[in-house]
């Protein structure tokens, strides 16, 4: 257990700070989550409007520093592919 003041102080701010981590990593796998839905329904115009709105998310993450940049530049890369694939 944290015994010094600033340990305390460090122990609250690292709580604070996962929880708000969690609920934006939660935010960017639902935008995630709809682009996939929208994938297996084979619905190309739907899947290509999540995708764009799910891009803003994911690299929101990255300047938060929640997700690594070449982490979500492959999920992009990987997503539009599948998506384009959609005839």
């Amino acid at each position: 257990m944290a015994n010094s003041p600033q340990a305390k102080k460090r122990a609250r701010q690292n709580e604070r700070r996962y929880e708000i981590n969690k609920a934006r990593r939660t935010r960017v796998r639902t935008f995630l989550r709809k682009v996939e839905e929208a994938i297996e329904s084979g619905d190309k115009e739907a899947a290509q409007a999540a995708l764009r709105a799910a891009q803003p998310e994911l690299m929101r993450g990255v300047s938060r520093g929640i997700f690594h940049k070449n982490t979500v530049a492959r999920k992009m890369s990987r997503l539009s592919s599948r998506v384009k694939a959609l005839g």
